[in-house]
């Protein structure tokens, strides 16, 4: 059975770094799992008096983390924390109260910049919010990748032998988390 895993990418940028790692994750992914990219760039500021009626980008983003699996969420690191759009889209997939996109979807968090440490304040901050949304978060491995000039090219081919091996594995922890999770579903389901 192909899982069907989301992704989202944290910076708007078509040129981002945090894209291109995506586009590796899915170039490596194993030929059971389907990636598909659920987009935020499109979404209005959130505010709760939407929530009496949401806008139908917010309607389709919902829908479509509704539908996978699982979800990635490729993050860059602004000023330490997670870029403003993806707040953003937390906040309308957190909501109308009682409607929490994330609650029991497992998640995972990963992503890249220049420096030595990545994105870690970054992820960190992010894996808060999604705790706190009551998401299952992949805890290890923790993706922190370095970018350097070349290492992944504009249509996702990761040139290191090591970085891309690291990053296959990457998508497979998170397709046997996915796993688990549907596993213990479906035995709490014919109990």
């Amino acid at each position: 059975m192909t899982q069907r895993i989301g992704y989202i990418v944290g910076s708007l940028s078509k040129a981002s770094i945090n894209r291109r790692l995506a586009r590796a994750l899915v170039r490596l992914a194993p030929a059971d799992v389907e990636f598909v990219e659920i987009p935020i760039g499109d979404l209005p500021l959130y505010n709760r008096d939407f929530d009496a009626d949401y806008p139908q980008v917010a309607r389709d983003f919902k829908t479509a983390l509704a539908d996978v699996d699982g979800v990635v969420i490729v993050t860059p690191e602004y000023s330490r924390s997670i870029p403003g759009a993806l707040k953003n889209a937390l906040d309308w997939a957190a909501r109308p109260w009682g409607q929490n996109s994330f609650a029991r979807k497992p998640t995972a968090v990963i992503g890249t910049s220049g420096g030595g440490i990545a994105t870690a304040a970054a992820q960190q901050h992010l894996k808060a919010i999604l705790l706190h949304l009551d998401a299952i978060v992949l805890g290890q491995p923790e993706g922190y990748i370095q970018s350097t000039p070349g290492l992944i090219t504009d249509d996702g081919e990761v040139t290191n032998e090591s970085t891309s091996e690291f990053l296959a594995g990457y998508v497979k922890a998170f397709s046997d988390l996915i796993a688990r999770v549907q596993a213990a579903r479906d035995a709490t389901a014919t109990r």
